[in-house]
């Protein structure tokens, strides 16, 4: 019995943490994945469909009985592990230097086009 109700938890334990490390909003694991895919490395994408595709087993009774346990197991606890090593600070400070770095090539691109124009009529 704690087998049974324990694959559920590791998947519900997934989704929890997808949503407060990647601000997935999907209902089941499956759909928040999909959400997700770009943000995860691909051997952790493909632990979390596999945890996906065993979702709605794991909710059937008799159909719960075939699912390989270990191996779901140790796909839920990798994808833990990677969603748990992900720091929230790094994340946003990665984007606010990606957004400012955006900005200074746009700046100086203008710039460029500027002078480019100015010789053009020739007024440098």
């Amino acid at each position: 019995m704690s087998q049974e109700t324990e694959i559920q938890t590791l998947i519900a334990q997934t989704i929890a943490l997808l949503r407060k490390k990647l601000g997935t909003r999907g209902k089941t694991l499956a759909e928040s994945v999909r959400r997700a895919k770009r943000r995860l490395p691909r051997h952790v994408y493909k632990q979390a469909m596999e945890l996906a595709r065993a979702e709605p087993m794991a909710a059937h009774p008799r159909l719960r009985l075939i699912l390989d346990t270990p191996r779901l197991e140790k796909a839920a606890h990798e994808v833990q592990a990677h969603l748990r090593s992900i720091s929230l600070a790094d994340r946003r400070w990665g984007w606010f230097l990606d957004t400012l770095g955006a900005l200074a090539f746009n700046l100086l691109a203008l710039a460029v086009l500027v002078l480019i124009f100015l010789l053009w009529r020739g007024l440098i």
